[in-house]
């Protein structure tokens, strides 16, 4: 009903405005009668009164077009019933204390305090000039001067509040648009370390088994028709994993029916593929495995798989060692090529090189875990990430 209202006013401004005056203009009236029926001494006349409140109240419909001289008219209005003899209470003084309010709402903080100095001050002088009675300045002077002055600083913090109110919905706006585009960021991120773990694994195991295949045609075909058989199963398994990413980026609602993330579950295969690209994968674990969430249990694979798809292409020895290793509270993750010396010419990335370390780093970083890469001291390149693991309360709830 209030919402339904509200719109009826709004479209209806200029009829609002009208009746709110008219029912203002009961106030003055009032307090016209209210100085005579308390005045001791002959009748005042009543219609002087009456017009100039009525004057008063009329000027308030272009209060908000021109607050100021609304503001001088209405108290030149009061000024002069205050001269004719008529009390200058709230009542007589309601259209200027309006008129007030509506100047102090105005950005101009300078404007308001001096147009409320200004009506106090002839207020003030009216209530001075017509007093005869020394004991009542209180009720011809200082009252009405006080009025104007409360007024002005009502309206004043009414306007505070307002600015207020926008100033924090503006921060609030921005804090969202700030928060969207961080929110925007990371999913490109994450898209991007998607897309890039899968389409570098799996081009790079074909890249493998094509350079393999080429090497044995002439020396073992039977050799090299078996590594092209199984090329099949790698871009088989790209599409795959292509088709579920850019699926997920294609629903406009999160959806169950979405194959679920590969994990640490799929390391077989992943061991499988590799060693068909000619790649020496051997797998130690170390503590009780148990299950991971989710997201951990993806992040776990993919650094697996980004670390052996950097073996694949840049080691210059196709073997590699990856190490599981369980506690408590943290699974250790360690994928050792001992290449010897000449790693290094072959050019493996280091820590600043190419996107697959940087993408392995900020997957670890994302689950609160850490992360290193470089050549071992030995000899050789390694890769080691601690990832925290959930208590078991946490991975049971």
């Amino acid at each position: 009903m209030t919402e339904r209202w509200k719109h009826r006013a709004d479209d209806r401004t200029r009829l609002v405005q009208v009746g709110t005056t008219s029912l203002l203009l009961a106030f003055p009236v009032g307090g016209v009668f209210l100085t005579r029926a308390v005045s001791a001494m002959e009748p005042l006349v009543l219609w002087p009164g009456l017009v100039l409140s009525a004057v008063a109240c009329a000027v308030l419909l272009s209060r908000r077009s021109y607050p100021l001289v609304v503001l001088l008219m209405t108290t030149a209005c009061i000024m002069t019933e205050g001269f004719l003899g008529y009390l200058l209470t709230p009542l007589l003084m309601g259209p200027m204390l309006v008129a007030q309010y509506t100047v102090s709402l105005r950005p101009d903080r300078k404007a308001t305090w001096y147009s409320a100095v200004a009506a106090a001050a002839g207020i003030a002088l009216t209530g001075f000039i017509t007093t005869d009675s020394s004991h009542d300045w209180i009720i011809g002077l200082v009252n009405p001067a006080a009025w104007i002055l409360m007024v002005a600083s009502f309206g004043s913090y009414v306007r505070v509040r307002r600015e207020y109110a926008v100033a924090r919905a503006e921060h609030a706006a921005q804090e969202r648009e700030v928060e969207t585009r961080r929110r925007v960021v990371q999913e490109r991120m994450r898209i991007a370390r998607e897309l890039h773990d899968v389409v570098a694994h799996h081009l790079a195991l074909a890249n493998a088994q094509a350079g393999t295949a080429a090497h044995l045609a002439r020396t073992h075909p039977d050799q090299a028709i078996a590594i092209v058989e199984k090329l099949p199963e790698v871009t088989a398994s790209a599409l795959r994993e292509l088709k579920a990413t850019v699926g997920l980026l294609r629903q406009d609602t999160d959806s169950q029916e979405t194959a679920p993330a590969p994990g640490l579950e799929q390391l077989p295969h992943l061991v499988d593929t590799c060693s068909s690209a000619g790649l020496d994968v051997a797998v130690a674990i170390e503590g009780r495995p148990r299950p991971l969430p989710p997201g951990l249990d993806l992040t776990a694979y993919r650094i697996v798989q980004e670390a052996l798809t950097n073996i694949t292409k840049h080691a210059a020895t196709p073997s590699a060692r990856v190490r599981l290793d369980y506690t408590p509270h943290d699974l250790t993750l360690t994928i050792t090529n001992e290449a010897g010396t000449r790693l290094a010419a072959a050019g493996f990335p280091g820590p600043s090189r190419g996107y697959g370390l940087l993408g392995m780093r900020e997957r670890a970083l994302s689950v609160g875990g850490t992360f290193h890469a470089g050549l071992r001291p030995e000899g050789g390149f390694e890769v080691a990430c601690t990832l925290p693991l959930p208590s078991p309360e946490e991975s049971t709830s």
